[in-house]
């Protein structure tokens, strides 16, 4: 992934939660995916891109003003089994 001069989305499937916490942490990705594929962005999701997957002046949503120095990404992950499983939506900037 570092490699890549884009970073739209990513997904890891993994059972080690230090796995997937170094992945999310790590990946310079907009949209990234545990145990779960990256779904089409919903209205709400900060998306836009990062670094050349980004394209225009600012994210597309309204909330730029406040935002604009902000690397936002969205992580979503599925842990407990695929059929009784929940899905949890969790926003996060870069812990560094």
């Amino acid at each position: 992934l570092a490699k890549s001069p884009y970073g739209n989305a990513a997904s890891i499937f993994t059972n080690s939660g230090r796995a997937a916490r170094e992945f999310r942490y790590r990946a310079e990705i907009s949209m990234i995916g545990v145990n779960i594929g990256v779904a089409a962005p919903m209205a709400f999701f900060p998306f836009g891109g990062t670094r050349n997957s980004f394209y225009g002046d600012l994210k597309a949503q309204g909330r730029d003003a406040v935002s604009f120095f902000t690397d936002q990404r969205v992580v979503i992950s599925r842990w407990g089994g695929w059929a009784r499983g929940g899905v949890r939506v969790l926003r996060a900037a870069r812990p560094w």
